[in-house]
C-alpha cells in the first residue's frame, strides 16, 4: 500500500506580516501613501506612549517653580506653544490628549468590532426571527443621527462629564453603539454569500457542526472588507470624541486632555488673534485622522484583487 508524503508547511516569516506584506505588495502612489499614514499613525502613538516624558507639564497644570502660569502667553521658550486662557500649556495638553484619544478610539472599535462581527455571523448564518429582529435594531439605530446618538448615550451613562476612565469609556461606548450596525450589516451580507457556497454545503453533508463551520469556513471568509471598515471607524470615532469634548459632553477638563474641549476653548480666542490655542490641537485631530485613513485606504487596494490586476495590466501596457 502507497504511503502518502505530506509536504511540509512553509513558514511563515515575519515578512508574511499583515501590514508588512502590503508594504511589500504595494508600488508608486499606493506605497507613498501606506507609507505616509503609518509614519503618522505611529509617530502618534509613540507621542501618547513617551507622553510623562515628553509633556514638560501635566494635563491639568496651571502653576510651576515661578509661580502660576500666565493666560494666554504666546509661544516662547517657557511655552513653546502657548498657554491657554485658564493657564494651561498648550504643548502639554496636546501630548496628554493623544492618550485619551487612542485609548477611546480603541475600546470602541473594539466592541464595535466583537459585537458587530458576531451579530452579523449570527443573524447571516441562522437566519429566521433572530435574523429579522437584529436587521431591524441596527435599522433604528441608523435611523439615529450618530452625534445626537453619541450624546445621548454620553449623558445616560456619565451625566455628561465624568472622571478619565469614567469619560473614556462612557465615550467609548457611545461611540461603539454608532459602530456596531455597521460591522452588522456588512458581516451579514458576506455571510448570507458565503453560507451558499458548495465548500459550505460540503461540510453540512459530511456533519459538521455548525459552530465549527461557522468558525472555520465561514468567519474566515467574511473578513475581507473589516479592515477598511475599523480604520473608517477609527478615523470616525476621533471626530466623535472631539465633537463631543466640544459640546461639553465630554471628560472633564481637570481629569484628563483632549482636544475637542481645548478646541472650544480656543474658538473665543479667534477673535482676539489668539490663534495658538487652537490650531495645535485641531492639528493633532487633522494628522491623526489623516494618518488613520490613508492606512485603510491603501490596505484596501492593495487587498482587492481586482485592483491588483488593474494595475498588472497597467504596467503591461507601459
Amino acid at each position: 500500500m502507497a504511503t502518502v508524503v505530506q509536504e511540509p508547511r512553509q513558514r511563515r516569516g515575519w515578512t508574511d506580516l499583515p501590514v508588512v506584506w502590503h508594504v511589500r505588495h504595494s508600488a508608486g502612489l499606493q506605497r507613498g501613501m501606506l507609507i505616509a499614514g503609518l509614519v503618522l499613525v505611529l509617530g502618534i502613538v509613540l507621542v501618547a506612549v513617551l507622553a510623562p516624558f515628553l509633556a514638560p507639564y501635566s494635563h491639568a497644570q496651571m502653576s510651576g517653580a515661578a509661580g502660576p502660569f500666565p493666560r494666554h502667553a504666546p509661544p516662547s521658550g517657557e511655552h513653546i506653544w502657548g498657554t491657554t486662557v485658564g493657564g494651561y500649556d498648550v504643548f502639554s495638553r496636546t501630548l496628554w490628549g493623544t492618550r485619551t484619544a487612542l485609548l477611546t478610539v480603541l475600546m470602541a472599535v473594539s466592541a464595535s468590532l466583537v459585537l458587530g462581527v458576531g451579530l452579523g455571523l449570527v443573524s447571516g448564518f441562522f437566519g429566521g426571527p433572530l435574523d429579522r429582529v437584529l436587521v431591524m435594531l441596527a435599522d433604528a439605530v441608523y435611523a439615529f443621527p450618530a452625534l445626537l446618538l453619541a450624546i445621548v448615550v454620553s449623558i445616560v451613562i456619565s451625566g455628561g462629564q465624568s472622571s478619565y476612565f469614567g469619560g473614556v469609556l462612557s465615550a467609548a461606548i457611545a461611540i461603539s453603539v454608532i459602530f456596531i450596525p455597521q460591522f452588522f450589516r456588512v458581516v451579514r451580507a458576506e455571510t448570507l454569500q458565503v453560507k451558499a457556497e458548495p465548500f459550505v454545503e460540503a461540510a453540512r453533508v459530511f456533519g459538521m457542526p455548525r459552530t465549527r463551520i461557522l468558525r472555520r469556513h465561514v468567519l474566515r471568509n467574511t473578513t475581507r472588507s473589516i479592515p477598511l471598515i475599523i480604520t473608517l471607524n477609527a478615523a470616525e470615532s476621533i471626530l466623535t470624541l472631539a465633537a463631543l469634548g466640544f459640546l461639553g459632553f465630554g471628560i472633564d477638563p481637570t481629569a484628563a486632555a483632549e482636544w475637542g474641549y481645548d478646541l472650544n476653548r480656543a474658538v473665543a480666542d479667534t477673535s482676539s488673534g489668539i490663534w495658538w490655542t487652537g490650531v495645535f490641537p485641531g492639528s493633532a485631530i487633522v494628522l491623526l485622522v489623516l494618518g488613520v485613513t490613508l492606512v485603510g485606504e491603501s490596505l484596501t487596494d492593495i487587498s482587492d484583487p481586482r485592483l491588483r490586476r488593474r494595475r498588472h495590466r497597467g504596467r503591461k501596457k507601459a
